[in-house]
């Protein structure tokens, strides 16, 4: 298992990680396989969505946060319930295939690191099979 470091700056936001992913799956040498990719955090999360316009990011964010506001009729004392709910739903993991020694995305997809109680320190766990 591979892992790396994530710094986000804001509560909410979307990073593009599939650079460091796509780095890993070179590293490791696989030439035909999956990738699985992983945040061992409850209220982050992983997803593949389009990459080429940030647009998208923003109108994810916005979208969930009128889903699942900040300050709603919460019973968890911390103060993140939208948080949890928001990874809850996005989930915590993705697979992609790997063909030819690369992540077998999409033209313009990409994978995203998803904060919603940040900014914080952060880890992604990657295997490569």
């Amino acid at each position: 298992m591979f892992s790396f470091q994530v710094s986000t700056r804001e509560r909410c936001e979307l990073v593009d990680i599939t650079r460091p992913v796509q780095d890993i799956v070179k590293r490791a040498g696989i030439s035909e396989g999956v990738c699985h990719v992983f945040v061992p955090h409850t209220t982050a999360a992983i997803t593949i969505n389009e990459n080429a316009d940030p647009s998208v990011c923003a109108d994810i964010l916005s979208a969930l946060g009128r889903l699942i506001p900040r300050n709603a009729a919460y019973t968890h004392p911390e103060g993140n319930s939208d948080a949890h709910v928001k990874a809850a739903v996005i989930g915590s993991s993705r697979t992609a295939f790997i063909r030819g020694g690369r992540l077998a995305l999409g033209q313009w997809q990409g994978l995203f690191f998803c904060e919603f109680d940040g900014p914080r320190e952060r880890e992604v766990w990657v295997e490569v099979r």
